[in-house]
C-alpha cells in the first residue's frame, strides 16, 4: 500500500514539481530558510541575541574573518559584534512567523467572509464586495504603516507579544481582500452545481453545505494565493521593521537587520546590509516561485 508521499509522488502535481528545475531549487532553498530558522538555536553558530556573549572587540570584522586558521565569522559582524549570519537566521525566523500567522489570519477571515458572500448573496453580498473595494482603494503598506504606528503610539511600553499581533494584524487587515474576492467567485459557481442542489433537497442545513461540501471545492486557488502571499507579507514585515514600526528592536528580524546596514552603507561595512538583503531576496523569491509552479500545477487548462 502506497504512502501518501508515494501517491503525491506519482501524481499529476508531483511530476510537474520532479520535472520543472525551478520548483525544485526554489523548494530547496526555501526548505533550506525554514529549516535554519525553526532550528535556530542549534544551527546558528552564535547566539547575536547573548549580550553576555557579545564582545565589543570582534565589532566591524568583514565577511570570512580568520581566527586559528578558521573562519570565526563567516558574514562578518556589525557594529556591537554581533555575527551577521546567525543574525540571520534568527531574523529570518521573526520574519517567517509575522508572514505566515498573518496570511493564516487572512485565509481565515477571506474565506469566511467570501463564502458567506458567495453562498447567500443578497445585501450581505453586496455590503461585504464594496467594503473590499474600500479595502483595494488604499495601498496596503500604507494602511499595515498607519496600524501598526497607532498601535505602537498607543502602547508604547507594551509587551513584545502585544506589539506582534500590532503587526500581524495590520498585514492581515489587507490581506484578506484577495481571499474574500476569489473564494466569493468560485462559490458562486459551485452554489449553482447539482450536488449542492441536491443537499438543499435532502434538507441538509445551509452552513453544512458550506463547510462540507462547497469549502472543499474552492480551497484550490486559495492554497495557491496563500503560498504567494507568504512573500508579500514577508516584504511587508521587513518594510515596516526597516521604517520602524515593525517588529521590536529586541527581536529584529530582515527588515531591522536591513535598517541598521543602511546606517553604516556609506562607512564601509557593506556585509552589515547586502547579506540581509540577500536573504530577504532569497526567501521571499523562492516562496514566490514555489507559488507560481503551485498555480500551475493545480490549473487543469496546462495538463
Amino acid at each position: 500500500m502506497k504512502t501518501t508521499l508515494a501517491r503525491w509522488y506519482d501524481s499529476d502535481v508531483g511530476y510537474s514539481f520532479r520535472t520543472s528545475p525551478v520548483a525544485i531549487v526554489a523548494a530547496v532553498i526555501a526548505f533550506v530558510c525554514i529549516f535554519c530558522s525553526v532550528f535556530a538555536g542549534w544551527v546558528a553558530p552564535h547566539n547575536p541575541f547573548d549580550l553576555a556573549s557579545l564582545d565589543l572587540m570582534d565589532a566591524r570584522l568583514p565577511p570570512a574573518w580568520m581566527e586559528g586558521g578558521s573562519a570565526k565569522y563567516l558574514l562578518g559582524t556589525d557594529d556591537q559584534g554581533r555575527d551577521i549570519l546567525s543574525a540571520l537566521i534568527y531574523g529570518a525566523r521573526i520574519s517567517l512567523v509575522v508572514g505566515v500567522v498573518s496570511v493564516l489570519l487572512s485565509v481565515f477571515v477571506g474565506v469566511l467572509l467570501g463564502l458567506m458572500a458567495g453562498f447567500w448573496g443578497g445585501w450581505l453580498d453586496a455590503f461585504l464586495m464594496r467594503l473590499c473595494d474600500v479595502m483595494l482603494s488604499f495601498p496596503a503598506i500604507l494602511v499595515a504603516l498607519l496600524i501598526a504606528g497607532v498601535g505602537r503610539a498607543l502602547f508604547p511600553d507594551a509587551h513584545e507579544s502585544l506589539a506582534f499581533g500590532v503587526l500581524i494584524f495590520a498585514i492581515a487587515l489587507t490581506g484578506w481582500v484577495q481571499y474574500a474576492r476569489t473564494v466569493r467567485g468560485s462559490t458562486l459557481v459551485e452554489r449553482n452545481k447539482e450536488y449542492v442542489q441536491a443537499a438543499r433537497v435532502m434538507g441538509v442545513p445551509p452552513l453544512r453545505i458550506m463547510l462540507r461540501h462547497v469549502l472543499p471545492n474552492v480551497l484550490g486557488p486559495v492554497l495557491v494565493l496563500a503560498t504567494i502571499q507568504v512573500a508579500t507579507a514577508i516584504i511587508t514585515e521587513a518594510t515596516l521593521s526597516f521604517l520602524g514600526v515593525g517588529v521590536p528592536p529586541t527581536s529584529p528580524s530582515l527588515g531591522t537587520l536591513i535598517n541598521n546596514g543602511n546606517a553604516v552603507l556609506f562607512s564601509g561595512e557593506w556585509w552589515v546590509l547586502v547579506f540581509p538583503g540577500a536573504m530577504l531576496v532569497l526567501l521571499a523569491l523562492s516562496v514566490n516561485l514555489l507559488g507560481d509552479w503551485l498555480r500551475d500545477a493545480l490549473n487543469p487548462r496546462l495538463r
